[in-house]
C-alpha cells in the first residue's frame, strides 16, 4: 500500500511506516467509546472550596511560589481566527448589502464598541477614502466588513486570535497575548521572573515575536519583573494521515500522501518539553480586561494551591511507600487516593504497587464552571483502560449516542470545562515525567473533511486535556462564571465581561 515515495515522504515528517500503519487501521476499526460511571458534581468528583479554605490555598500558593520554583503559563495559540468571522465572510459573500441577520445588525449597530473600530476606520480610510460611519452612511457596509476581513485590511479572517485587538484601554487596545502577559504577571511570577509560552503556527511565529518584542518590556516595566517569552510549533511529526471513505490513503494531484494537524493533543508532545515544576494551560482566547481580573487571579491562584497542597501529600505517601509501609499506613494511602484523588480501584488490589503507580504519575487541577449551554467537553467519572474509575474530561464525540443513560449524564451535567488547568509535571524525586506514556491511545477520533470537492477523513490525536493526560491525577474545582469568557464569534466581544 505504501510506496517508496511515500517511506520517505514520511520519513521525513519524523513519522514511522508503523505509525501509519497504525492510523490507517484506526480508520477501519474507529475508537471505542467510553464507559462511564457518572457526570461529575460538587460532592461527587468536584471540590467547591469555601472562603475559608479558599484563602488557604492562595496562602499554599503563594508559599510554593515564594520558595523560587519554576512555573510556566502555556497557551495553546495556534491557527488563524476565520472561525470567530464565519458570520461576516457570509455577509460579504451575501446577495444582499444591508445587514439583515440579527448577527449582522449587531455587529455594525455597535461597531464602535470594537477594540480594534479605530485601526478599522484607519484602513478604511486608507483603502476607500472614508471612514467607517460614512461608509455606513451610503450603505457600503460590505466594504466595512471587507476591510476587516481581507488581507489588505486588517486580515482578522487569516490572523491567529491572539492578534486580534480584544480590549480598549486610554493607553492603546490590547490583543490576547498581551493580556496572557499580563495574567502571567499576576499569578505565575516566581522569584520576580515570568515564563510564557505561547504555541503558534509556523505562518504566525514571526508575527507573534514581532508584537511579543514589542509590547513585553512595558508590561515588565509596568510590573515590576522579567518575562522569559518562549514560542514553540506543533510538530510535523505529530500530523496523521488522511483516508479515503474506503479507509485507503487519501493522495493529493500528484500522489502524495495528505497529512492533517493532529488536533491540540499533538501539543502533549510541546507540553512534554517545558522546564517547569508547575505548568498554568488556559486558551488564548479566555481573557478578560484589568478590571475583572482580581477574579480570575484569584481563582488560579486557588487551583494552584490545591495542586500543590495535593502533590506534598502525595510525595510524603510515595516516600513511605519507598520503605516498608504498615497496614494501617497503606488503609490511610488508599483512602487518600480514592477520596482525594477521586481514583476508585473498583476491581483492582490495593496494594502498595498499585497505590505507587497512582500516585507517581502528573497531576492536574482543572477549574469547572456551571453549565451556561457553551460548546465543548465536561467533568466525568469514567473508567480507565485497567478497570479503575477516575475524573476525566471528555467531548461529546467520546459517548454513545445510542446509550440513553450516557446521553443523559452528557445532557443534564452540571458543570462544564472551560480549560483552565495547572499541572505538576515532576515527580517526588524531581525528575520530569514522560507525559506521552500517560496518553490513552484509544481515545483519539475521526471526522469528515473533504480536500478539492473530494470527501476524506481526518484523526485526531486524543485531545491535550482529555485523553492526552488521561492517565494522570485529576482534580476538579468549580471556579465562578466570571473565569469563562471566550471569544467564539467576533460580537462575543460586545459582551460585558469584553468591554
Amino acid at each position: 500500500m505504501l510506496s517508496e515515495k511515500d517511506l520517505k515522504q514520511i520519513a521525513l515528517r519524523g513519522i514511522t511506516e508503523k505509525q501509519i500503519e497504525t492510523q490507517l487501521k484506526e480508520f477501519e476499526t474507529g475508537f471505542p467509546f467510553l464507559k462511564l460511571e457518572a457526570a461529575a458534581a460538587v460532592g461527587n468528583g468536584i471540590v467547591a472550596p469555601n472562603e475559608n479554605e479558599r484563602k488557604q490555598y492562595v496562602k499554599a500558593w503563594e508559599d510554593y511560589k515564594a520558595a523560587g520554583k519554576r512555573i510556566v503559563k502555556f497557551v495553546p495559540a495556534s491557527g488563524a481566527a476565520s472561525r470567530m468571522f464565519k458570520n461576516m465572510f457570509a455577509f460579504v459573500d451575501a446577495d444582499y448589502d444591508v445587514p439583515t441577520t440579527d448577527f449582522e445588525k449587531k455587529y455594525f449597530n455597535e461597531i464602535e464598541k470594537f477594540a480594534f473600530y479605530e485601526a478599522l476606520d484607519a484602513v478604511c480610510v486608507k483603502n476607500e477614502g472614508k471612514g467607517i460611519k460614512a461608509l455606513m452612511a451610503e450603505g457600503n457596509y460590505k466594504a466595512v466588513a471587507a476591510n476587516m476581513l481581507k488581507a489588505e485590511g486588517l486580515n482578522y479572517g487569516q490572523l491567529p486570535k491572539g492578534m486580534l485587538l480584544f480590549h480598549k484601554y486610554a493607553e492603546g487596545a490590547r490583543t490576547p497575548m498581551e493580556e496572557h502577559l499580563v495574567e502571567g504577571a499576576f499569578y505565575a511570577a516566581s522569584k520576580g521572573e515570568a515564563h510564557v509560552h505561547f504555541t503558534v503556527s509556523h505562518d504566525h511565529l514571526e508575527f507573534f515575536k514581532a508584537k511579543v518584542a514589542e509590547k513585553a518590556d512595558g508590561f515588565a516595566k509596568k510590573y515590576g519583573i522579567k518575562y522569559d517569552i518562549t514560542f514553540s510549533e506543533q510538530k510535523p511529526s505529530t500530523d496523521t494521515v488522511a483516508a479515503n471513505p474506503d479507509n485507503t490513503p487519501f493522495r493529493e494531484a500528484d500522489g502524495s500522501l495528505l497529512f492533517r494537524p493532529g488536533g491540540h493533543g499533538a501539543l502533549i508532545e510541546n507540553l512534554n518539553e517545558i522546564e517547569a515544576d508547575v505548568i498554568f494551560i488556559k486558551n488564548i482566547d479566555n481573557v478578560v480586561p484589568d478590571r475583572l481580573k482580581p477574579e480570575t487571579v484569584e481563582w488560579k491562584q486557588v487551583i494552584a494551591g490545591v495542586l500543590v497542597s495535593l502533590q506534598k501529600q502525595a510525595f510524603e505517601y510515595l516516600r513511605i511507600l519507598d520503605g516498608n509501609p504498615s497496614e494501617a499506613q497503606i488503609a490511610e494511602i488508599a483512602k487518600f487516593v480514592e477520596k482525594n484523588l477521586c481514583t476508585n480501584p473498583k476491581n483492582n488490589k490495593v496494594d502498595a504497587a498499585y497505590l505507587r503507580k497512582k500516585l507517581n504519575r502528573p497531576m492536574r487541577v482543572c477549574g469547572v464552571v456551571k453549565n451556561v449551554g457553551e460548546p465543548g467537553g465536561g467533568p466525568f467519572l469514567t473508567y480507565n483502560q485497567d478497570g479503575t474509575v477516575s475524573l476525566q474530561i471528555l467531548e461529546g464525540s467520546q459517548i454513545d449516542t445510542n446509550n440513553a443513560e450516557y446521553m443523559k449524564m452528557f445532557t443534564q451535567g452540571t458543570h462544564f470545562n472551560p480549560v483552565d488547568l495547572v499541572c505538576a509535571v515532576k515527580d517526588y524525586q524531581g525528575k520530569p515525567f514522560n507525559l506521552p506514556d500517560f496518553v490513552d491511545k484509544t481515545t483519539g477520533f475521526i471526522s469528515s473533511k473533504s480536500k478539492g470537492g473530494k470527501e476524506l477523513k481526518a484523526l485526531e490525536l486524543p485531545g491535550l486535556w482529555n485523553g492526552a493526560m488521561s492517565d494522570w491525577s485529576t482534580i476538579f474545582v468549580e471556579v465562578p462564571l466570571g473565569t469563562f469568557n471566550p471569544v467564539k464569534t467576533v460580537n462575543d466581544l460586545l459582551r460585558e465581561q469584553h468591554q
